[in-house]
């Protein structure tokens, strides 16, 4: 008996099954994550009155940072040059720390952790 002759019929139903399934998990990972890949351009600019921009100081510009009360900040600081930051040469790009909102290249939180080189 050749080889062609020996193969089960559950070969090729096995066969036809981990198609399926391999396609339906990537309709389904597609479904889901991709809708979640927004663009910056499409996120919502944070509001400093935000409840969580509030509790770490953000600012949409470095030079408004009240020093009395964040003596740590230094005015080269910025979103910009923050390890959080994820956007690329746009005025505004989304951070780690606010996700689904965008942050201005200029602005600054508390939680500011310069970028590593």
């Amino acid at each position: 008996m050749s080889k062609q002759e020996q193969k089960s019929p559950f070969d090729a139903a096995r066969r036809r099954f981990l198609k399926t399934t391999s396609v339906g998990a990537g309709a389904a990972l597609a479904i889901t994550v991709l809708p979640n890949l927004a663009r910056s351009d499409d996120l919502p600019h944070l509001s400093p009155s935000d409840p969580t921009a509030q509790a770490l100081g953000y600012v949409e510009d470095t030079t408004k940072v009240d020093g009395a009360k964040y003596p740590n900040h230094k005015p080269t600081q910025d979103c910009a040059n923050c390890n959080f930051w994820q956007g690329g040469s746009a005025e505004y790009g989304p951070c780690q720390l606010f996700p689904g909102k965008s942050v201005h290249t200029k602005g600054w939180c508390s939680a500011h952790a310069d970028k590593k080189a």
